[in-house]
């Protein structure tokens, strides 16, 4: 675990937040006058993500299965919220309000009391009764049916998500349960966002937020789809929504409650201090970046990257993951996208393909292997490589709703080098973030900033790539945080510290404002690369050609056959 200090704090109201993401969950201490970070620290989760085999047995976990550990993210409130505080030199009776935020969709099955299923001993070798993680993405046949049916029976709220309804999502995966492990799904009492199931496990109190109702839970003008809808596509589905799903919503900056004598001996926390409603660490970032007026559309790019931005208006974009009535900040819509694979790509391609030799060179040059290889990329011309990557080792999020489409590199020789597919993989999601910003200007949405928060804003190369791509200038986020700052601004006003989100971002927020500028001649060469990657998107995403499905649907067969013999 790593901890970071800033300075020391003064007698100044203070405010906690955690940030609980895919492999890890980082606590920031926050002074509520002015945002100043005074200490944090990072706890990994001992189970990280399992996507291979159940911890506890063994077990084989089929393709496309990514599943966590419920009692990891309480090790974070145990470990990581002490930590910081020490980094920090903070007195806890300073810290008025803790807020957090998590991945999602990333859904945990609960009795009534809100145990994970996983934690019941009849339940500790059943697959489905531990938390699906957002990229858990096997549910794609029963999001392929939620789709054909609403489009059959004209499902109004079908436009609000770009026409397509994701496999990550609450639906579709809590559909998956009942088909595949019925007794799992029947002994089922909530079915419950994980950024919920952490404000419940601090406060004492179950409160659903507002902005994964929306976004993930298909919630619109306060309507769930039908029981009817339900029923037709499982009988015994009908009601989900009122049986497990549904609950009274805590809006967002809202308190959900005060914090539980459990959680205050967990934290070291004063007992009773205000905790936040839950929230999405995407939509948390944007006022941690002082980015929620119309037309600035925030990137949070780490593992995968999240499109989000405020609108004055409703447009129906297709392929985005959502529009919700205030659902970042109050009195806007809220946008959706994203990709589900960028640092993962990159990650996958340096543990994966890369050759011995280049680790080597990286460790004579004490250099990471993405600092070498972006070293070596960053010396090429555009176009230099000879080659076009497809961005979808992880399936797509936006524009397309497919989590069965897969990665292609087109144009390799046997001269093509590592950091030749590096770059080209770098570009890839460059490519896929601009055909985001041009769906979303002709549905009617102006994008005029593109503002960067996340992990690989580190990576120079990457973000001037993403800036003559887009034709836009990039601002960047100043904090390496951004989420847990997101974070904390919700507890100062769920504190009472602020009278909004708004007033709170320009006071806690950070941003600094066109650090990466488009050059032009950069800019038209990505434009012919652009136009290439448009082809092959089409073709394989399109519908001209299926392969990728078909190779998925054969994966998933001998799978099922390996597994039964």
């Amino acid at each position: 675990m790593g901890t970071t200090s800033v300075t020391d704090t003064g007698a100044e109201p203070l405010v906690i937040g955690v940030d609980f993401g895919t492999l890890s969950g980082r606590a920031v201490v926050v002074r509520v006058r002015d945002g100043a970070e005074l200490g944090s620290a990072v706890f990994p989760y001992p189970h990280g993500v399992v996507d291979r085999a159940l911890p506890l047995t063994g077990q084989p976990l089929p393709p496309e299965w990514a599943l966590q550990v419920p009692s990891d993210y309480v090790d974070v409130l145990r470990v990581a919220v002490p930590e910081a505080l020490k980094a920090a030199g903070a007195d806890p009776a300073d810290v008025i309000g803790i807020g957090t935020d998590f991945t999602a969709c990333t859904m945990v099955p609960t009795t009534e009391d809100g145990t994970p299923l996983c934690e019941l001993p009849e339940f500790a070798e059943e697959p489905h009764a531990y938390v699906k993680l957002w990229r858990h993405h096997a549910a794609q046949p029963q999001a392929d049916r939620i789709n054909a049916v609403a489009r059959e029976r004209g499902e109004k709220w079908l436009s609000r998500y770009g026409g397509l309804i994701s496999s990550e999502w609450e639906f579709a995966k809590a559909l998956q349960v009942l088909e595949e492990a019925p007794e799992v799904y029947h002994s089922m009492r909530h079915w419950v966002e994980a950024a919920d199931w952490i404000i419940w496990r601090l406060t004492g109190s179950y409160v659903r937020n507002a902005c994964t109702a929306g976004y993930k839970g298909m919630l619109q003008d306060g309507e769930y789809p039908s029981a009817d809808f339900l029923r037709e596509l499982n009988p015994a589905f009908d009601t989900f929504v009122t049986d497990k799903l549904e609950h009274p919503l805590g809006q967002l900056g809202s308190r959900a409650g005060g914090l539980s004598a459990q959680a205050a001996a967990w934290t070291g926390l004063p007992e009773g201090i205000a905790v936040a409603v839950g929230n999405v660490d995407a939509h948390v970032t944007a006022p941690a970046a002082q980015a929620v007026e119309p037309g600035q559309m925030v990137a949070i790019m780490g593992t995968s990257t999240c499109h989000v931005m405020n609108g004055a208006e409703l447009h129906e974009v297709p392929g985005m993951c959502g529009a919700v009535d205030g659902g970042i900040v109050a009195g806007l819509w809220g946008y959706e996208a994203g990709q589900s694979g960028v640092g993962d790509i990159f990650g996958w391609f340096v543990n994966r393909g890369v050759p011995p030799e280049y680790h080597e060179r990286a460790r004579e040059l004490d250099l990471s292997v993405h600092e070498y290889l972006t070293a070596l990329a960053t010396e090429q011309e555009i176009g230099e490589h000879g080659l076009i990557a497809l961005d979808w080792h992880s399936g797509n999020r936006s524009v397309l709703v497919d989590h069965e489409l897969s990665g292609v590199i087109v144009g390799q020789t046997l001269a093509t080098c590592a950091e030749d597919t590096y770059r080209a993989l770098l570009e890839a999601t460059a490519f896929g973030t601009r055909t985001i910003i041009e769906t979303f200007i002709r549905a009617g949405v102006p994008v005029t900033e593109l503002v960067v928060a996340g992990g690989l804003l580190k990576n120079p190369l990457l973000m001037q790539i993403y800036a003559d791509v887009t034709g836009l200038p990039l601002s960047v986020i100043g904090s390496e945080q951004g989420p847990a700052l997101g974070s904390a601004i919700h507890a100062a006003v769920a504190a009472g510290s602020y009278r909004d989100i708004g007033v709170a971002a320009k006071a806690m927020g950070s941003v600094k404002r066109g650090v990466y500028q488009p050059i032009p001649r950069n800019v038209e060469a990505y434009d012919q690369l652009y136009a290439e990657y448009t082809v092959l998107h089409d073709y394989f995403g399109r519908g001209a050609n299926d392969l990728m499905h078909r190779l998925a649907a054969r994966r998933r067969q001998l799978a099922v056959q390996k597994g039964q013999d």
